[in-house]
């Protein structure tokens, strides 16, 4: 339940401050939906459909604006160009050099695909980010961690990829007993998780905050003190709505910023 069902039953039932009903927090429900529609068992429904919008806009956008190309480019094909070569110079070049070049189109996708889908927490209707569903991060960052897991061995072969990623250089060899285990767990397991839950974590949050405000706006609102009480609330939800916008965008930059350097580092020359 959205925060708009949540305003649209409390104004059903009257409930407002000093009306004597409580105020329905909001929890983990605003993140369970029922299935729009069940295909074989399986249910699809809202945070499905957002993901195939927002992949749809993702191809729509770029066939568009690269389908026929001009030496002066039109005003679709510069904005697809200006957004491009962003991630590409800005992200993945400056992070993995000139060998990043066959990289960029997986990571420019991924960073328009994570960034649309957190913004769909502003459009009317959606009003929800995909990636506060654990299981979108999940399979990005299980993309991220095969391609690190296939170079790495690809690069270096079987003994050399797990020198790369469990063995340290210029370190001494009295303390590798120790670092060898760390670096092992880090590489193999921590980072896919974190990669998963930095990206899920601030827009659970922040979703949840937008939310709990909203209907607060709503729930406070009264004759009395209660009107400058939704009228804080409601300065409070702008300025959270303004600040996620920010923090959508560089989500979606920290996780390519981060798959590119685990490609660095699996691309990189053993020492």
């Amino acid at each position: 339940m959205s925060a708009d069902h949540l305003t649209q039953q409390l104004a059903s039932d009257g409930c407002h401050l000093f009306s004597g009903c409580g105020f329905p927090a909001p929890g983990l429900n605003e993140f369970q939906f029922d299935p729009i529609f069940t295909v074989a068992g399986v249910g699809f429904n809202k945070p499905m459909l957002l993901s195939m919008v927002a992949a749809l806009l993702v191809i729509g956008f770029f066939w568009v604006a690269f389908a026929k190309p001009k030496v002066l480019p039109g005003k679709m094909q510069l904005v697809g160009e200006i957004g491009y070569d962003f991630v590409k110079r800005a992200v993945v070049l400056d992070t993995i050099g000139k060998k990043g070049e066959k990289y960029a189109p997986m990571m420019v996708t991924m960073f328009f695909m994570v960034w649309v889908m957190n913004i769909m927490s502003v459009i009317p209707f959606a009003q929800f980010p995909v990636t506060a569903v654990i299981a979108y991060p999940a399979g990005l960052a299980l993309v991220v961690w095969v391609t690190y897991m296939t170079l790495t061995f690809k690069k270096h072969g079987f003994v050399g990829g797990l020198k790369n990623l469990c063995w340290p250089s210029d370190i001494p060899g009295w303390v590798m007993f120790i670092l060898v285990p760390i670096e092992f767990f880090s590489n193999i397991f921590v980072r896919p998780f974190t990669l998963a839950v930095r990206a899920f974590a601030n827009m659970f949050a922040g979703h949840l905050l937008i939310v709990m405000f909203s209907v607060a706006s709503w729930y406070l609102l009264s004759p009395t003190i209660g009107a400058l009480y939704a009228t804080t609330s409601f300065a409070v939800t702008l300025g959270l709505t303004a600040f996620e916008l920010l923090v959508q965008f560089l989500q979606a930059y920290i996780l390519v910023t981060l798959a590119s350097s685990y490609i660095a580092g699996a691309l990189e020359e053993a020492h």
